[in-house]
């Protein structure tokens, strides 16, 4: 976790309980969260259904970001979407209350990355 921290990146998460449309709040949650406009690259886990990609490239559209910036790679190539399952993990075990003797350390001292947490519904 010490080598982690030292790393030069930061980690949105959006706390969602329970949404009837999925593919309507991840819409919702990319508008508010995607922000930056010097975005080199955006890698997504290729794990993702297709949806979620076509969903993403729109979104990025609708903000004038090119969309060939997005690629799908697969976690056993590229570390960072490892850390990013790593943080997506421990953060949803800490919002859900589960094991909380054991992630809340780990989740404490990650709070430092963590920039933005968006909590749901829009209005």
């Amino acid at each position: 976790m010490d080598e982690i921290l030292k790393l030069d990146f930061e980690a949105k998460i959006a706390v969602v309980k329970n949404p009837i449309n999925p593919n309507k709040e991840l819409e919702k949650i990319l508008n508010h969260m995607i922000i930056e406009k010097n975005i080199r690259n955006i890698y997504i886990d290729s794990k993702k259904p297709k949806w979620y990609e076509r969903n993403i490239k729109k979104i990025l559209r609708d903000k004038g970001i090119l969309v060939r910036k997005l690629k799908t790679v697969n976690d056993n190539q590229y570390a960072g979407i490892r850390l990013a399952d790593m943080i997506a993990g421990l953060s949803r075990s800490y919002f859900d209350k589960k094991n909380l003797n054991k992630i809340s350390k780990y989740y404490n001292r990650l709070k430092k990355k963590i920039v933005i947490i968006v909590p749901a519904p829009f209005e």
